[in-house]
C-alpha cells in the first residue's frame, strides 16, 4: 500500500533527516533534564550543608555551656558564659 512511497529516493532521504532531527531533539531534552536534576541535587547539598553547620554550632554551644552553679560562679568574674 505505502511501498511505492518508500521506494522514492527523496522520501527516504526526508525520513532519514527527520530521524536525525528527532534523535538530536531527544538528546537535547535528555541534556536539559540532566541539568535540572543536577541543579536540584546541588540545592539539596547546600541545604544539607547548612543543616550540618547549624548542628555543629549547637554541639559547640552545648560543649561550652556551664555544667552547674559552681562552674557558672567560676566563669562570671572572667566574663565568660
Amino acid at each position: 500500500m505505502m511501498g511505492w512511497l518508500i521506494a522514492l529516493p527523496w522520501v527516504r532521504r526526508l525520513a532519514m533527516y527527520a530521524a536525525a532531527v528527532g534523535t538530536l531533539f531527544a538528546a537535547l531534552v535528555a541534556l536539559r533534564r540532566s541539568g535540572e536534576r543536577s541543579g536540584r541535587l546541588q540545592e539539596q547539598l547546600e541545604q544539607e550543608r547548612e543543616v550540618s553547620d547549624a548542628r555543629q554550632q549547637m554541639l559547640d554551644a552545648a560543649r561550652s555551656r556551664t555544667r552547674g552553679r559552681d562552674d557558672l560562679a567560676r566563669r562570671m568574674p572572667d566574663g565568660e558564659f
